[in-house]
């Protein structure tokens, strides 16, 4: 798929928040790294302690719903302040169920893609290849 000018690539894995932006146009897809994102892990602060079964997840898996929540509330934001035009989201399977559970109704609007594929660490090659097979 190619994406229009201008639009932001998530990049998440619900530990790590890589975001790209689109520098090509009309056919072209040409990714840049953004820097200078602080993620709120929203997990922190949660209630007191249980054991880990099916129903009541170990800490890493909070605290990365935690992180997803917070991507995701990020992303919100960007999103009712007019930064993101355009957004597509690469992510972990599970950390992509966990961030939709969160996405604003503008948000959900202004997202042409989500590839539920772990690429978090990959060269920008990889993600781009996984957008234009997308």
């Amino acid at each position: 798929m190619i994406l229009p000018q201008g639009t932001v690539v998530a990049v998440t894995d619900g530990e790590k928040l890589d975001i790209y932006r689109n520098n090509g146009s009309g056919t072209e897809l040409s990714l840049s790294l953004i820097h200078g994102v602080s993620i709120v892990d929203e997990a922190k602060g949660s209630g007191g302690r249980h054991g880990s079964t099916s129903a009541n997840p170990d800490e890493s898996q909070l605290a990365e719903d935690g992180f997803s929540a917070g991507i995701a509330q990020y992303l919100n934001k960007q999103v009712l302040e007019g930064e993101i035009e355009h957004l597509a989201i690469i992510s972990a399977p599970r950390s992509l169920g966990e961030l939709r559970k969160h996405y604003h109704k503008f948000l959900a609007a202004k997202l042409l893609l989500e590839i539920p594929k772990e690429l978090t660490g990959h060269s920008v090659e990889d993600i781009e290849k996984a957008v234009l097979g997308a």
